[in-house]
């Protein structure tokens, strides 16, 4: 309890707050947010048209080193666009980790396809390209179909091997005989997973990746920004990441025709008229508004700034926490974390319950990691292999206050 009571008082002494109630993470306007929200009242532009919408997608791609970009409603919606453009069909596969936020199994769900669940690595907390690996061997094989089962958007981004004339190969799960349409890293609380081992397990057997990088945004693996190396990319901007538009999203690809469609797509696939009603496939009500662009694009003034505070607050907890009897999780080998959520491990569920429930109590919020997806009842059906680390991080994550400090700085 000692520790308990030294780990409560060095949370409060870290942001100068003796008695109020300290939050897990809360959001910062430091810039231009106020000045932006009234050019956008001022110009009439509040929904789905205005200038801060193409500018922050550009402030986005240019930040993230992606050639395009492209705004929505919030990450699950641009996960879900992003799977749809993958190829992903009713009934598919998808492989994704079971110590993920709901959004991704979610996502995946929209789609009518099935997640599998798989396990993450120690060193990452984000899904394992050995785990990946070992279950395609065990698990799958290539099975020829023509190409004409795919109809409209369906066939977009589609990426199999070479077949014979009129069809291709795609990887197949030999138990339910469903085909594995794609797979979905998540950079979990900022930390990448070791994106490029794992591309090259799936490019072995075609599989497109899709990188859910919600939590990642200036994180990078090998100096590449997390979100770039796949087919598609995501980001959330919601209340509670490093920078928010109060909800919102991203979509990050190279692929041009890829970025048209998905832009199409997510603004209810009207055809461009001055005044005629014309849409030629099922869209989607997924715009991004003009004001959450604006505070999109303050935010992302301050994005390199809030970054370094993040950094800062890591190292401070680092060095504490090197004296106590739990291990603070730091960034993995080659990558820069973003350090989102900071997290520290406990030795058991037990302790993980006594930390969760004394912190809580003493008005220092903290929470456990998600329940793991193959938990939940809905997906409680789907394949998985062992996840031994992932129950392992289940029974001991507890992440603890990790909002930017600014002195002198007070919610409003």
């Amino acid at each position: 309890m000692s520790d308990l009571k030294s780990l409560t008082n060095f949370i409060r002494s870290t942001f100068h707050e003796p008695t109020d109630f300290i939050p897990l993470h809360d959001p910062r306007f430091i810039g231009n947010e106020k000045k932006y929200l009234n050019d956008c009242i001022d110009s009439n532009f509040v929904s789905s048209v205005g200038e801060f919408v193409g500018r922050f997608e550009k402030m986005c791609a240019d930040y993230t080193g992606s050639k395009y970009a492209v705004a929505a409603m919030n990450g699950t919606a641009a996960l879900h666009i992003a799977l749809h453009l993958s190829g992903v069909k009713r009934d598919d596969e998808v492989l994704t980790q079971s110590l993920t936020f709901i959004a991704t199994a979610n996502a995946i769900s929209y789609v009518g396809a099935h997640p599998v669940f798989l396990d993450v690595d120690q060193e990452t907390m984000g899904l394992s390209p050995n785990a990946v690996e070992a279950w395609l061997r065990a698990n799958v094989e290539m099975r020829e179909i023509n190409l004409s089962s795919f109809v409209g958007t369906e066939s977009v981004g589609l990426s199999p091997s070479g077949g014979t004339e009129g069809g291709l190969f795609f990887p197949f799960n030999k138990t339910t005989g469903r085909r594995i349409a794609a797979c979905v890293p998540m950079h979990t609380f900022g930390h990448p997973v070791r994106i490029d081992e794992l591309l090259e397990v799936l490019n072995k057997y075609h599989i497109p990746m899709v990188e859910d990088a919600a939590e990642s945004i200036g994180s990078y693996y090998k100096g590449k920004h997390t979100g770039t190396f796949g087919k598609f990319g995501i980001l959330s901007f919601n209340g509670n990441k490093i920078i928010t538009t109060g909800g919102g999203g991203m979509i990050l690809t190279d692929d041009e025709e890829l970025a048209k469609m998905a832009k199409h797509l997510t603004t209810q696939a009207k055809v461009p008229h001055a005044w005629e009603y014309v849409h030629d496939h099922i869209g989607y009500n997924y715009r991004l508004t003009n004001l959450n662009a604006a505070m999109g694009c303050a935010q992302m003034e301050s994005l390199d700034y809030l970054l370094y505070l993040k950094r800062t607050l890591a190292e401070k907890y680092g060095e504490f926490f090197k004296d106590t009897e739990f291990k603070f999780f730091s960034e993995p080998e080659h990558c820069k974390s973003n350090y989102w959520l900071n997290v520290i491990i406990t030795d058991d569920k037990a302790q993980q319950t006594e930390v969760l429930e004394y912190t809580n109590k003493n008005g220092v919020m903290t929470r456990p990691i998600w329940e793991l997806m193959s938990r939940l009842p809905m997906f409680a059906h789907c394949q998985t292999d062992s996840l031994e680390n992932s129950i392992w991080f289940a029974d001991r994550v507890v992440n603890i206050p990790s909002s930017a400090i600014i002195l002198g700085y007070r919610m409003t």
